[in-house]
């Protein structure tokens, strides 16, 4: 049964502003396909890397949001101010929609539910309704564990500053056509790489665990988002910092992590491991006591 979005969602006023900023996005993103040059093409990768893996996936995902793993202040900030190169929101409002959505997946609470409509959940959402402008009550609630951390509060607010130092950047080093290249399309590429985690991963793919909601593994998905793709895995174990469980789910972001670990950036790093699972159910079913015959 289709489920409707949320009245908040469905019937709010329309985000102009999201509305004209996304198209702008989209018009000059195609705009610099007529200004090609290697160097602009390996800016784009670059902080398509650093914004999408290293500040969404790592940082606003994996750290901030669900707690996988601890590292100290400055590396959180630093990996937050990647995340803002994404032009996502800032991570105040980006973990409360995403905790939201884990809280009340595919229900009439969930932001970005496809049992909506597939453009619902991939970027009908971000058009209508709150979408990620999170009120002040809904980031405490959501967010206990950093919402009165002043840095995060000013990013939150300010989140569109550093794309904007990041641009000036780029116009002295490569002009114009890097900036179409570094900003707009790195971007817009982001953004539809990470809408179809919230759409894609929830109407396609297999199923390892059987879940409450419709989540699924997509290899695609998960080699256009350094590893978010294996979407059911993660909804099975929410916490743990690796999604891709098996040796042919490549998860760059776990891997990430895991170095991060190795050079004592990150620690009490938490991975889900489907053998040690297996292992401590059957040390537990071993201490059932056995019941006596009648």
């Amino acid at each position: 049964m289709k489920l409707s979005a949320p009245s908040l969602q469905a019937h709010g006023k329309y985000n102009w502003t999201t509305i004209i900023g996304v198209a702008v996005f989209h018009i000059l993103a195609v705009a610099a396909f007529f200004y090609f040059s290697w160097a602009n093409l390996f800016a784009a990768i670059l902080l398509w890397w650093i914004a999408g893996s290293l500040g969404i996936g790592v940082g606003y995902h994996r750290l901030l949001t669900h707690r996988g793993f601890k590292t100290p202040k400055w590396v959180e900030y630093t990996l937050s101010v990647f995340g803002t190169l994404a032009i996502q929101s800032g991570p105040l409002s980006w973990v409360t929609t995403h905790r939201i959505h884990h809280a009340f997946t595919e229900t009439e609470k969930d932001p970005h539910s496809p049992r909506h409509t597939g453009y619902w959940a991939h970027i009908g959402w971000i058009f209508r309704g709150t979408a990620q402008n999170q009120s002040w009550a809904t980031m405490q609630r959501y967010c206990p564990d950093f919402a009165n951390d002043r840095f995060h509060q000013i990013l939150n607010k300010y989140y569109y500053v550093p794309t904007v130092i990041l641009g000036i950047g780029l116009f002295f080093i490569g002009g114009w056509s890097m900036v179409l290249w570094g900003v707009f399309l790195k971007t817009v590429f982001g953004w539809h790489f990470t809408w179809l985690v919230n759409s894609a991963t929830h109407l396609w793919g297999s199923r390892r665990f059987e879940t409450r909601d419709d989540s699924r593994n997509n290899a695609l998905i998960a080699a256009v988002s350094f590893g978010e793709g294996w979407h059911n895995n993660h909804h099975a174990h929410p916490r743990s910092a690796r999604h891709g469980l098996s040796w042919y789910e490549f998860d760059l972001n776990w891997i990430q992590i895991r170095f991060m670990e190795m050079i004592g950036l990150a620690t009490e790093v938490y991975a889900y491991s489907e053998k040690a699972d297996k292992r401590r159910q059957a040390d537990t079913a071993e201490l059932e006591p056995i019941s006596e015959a009648a």
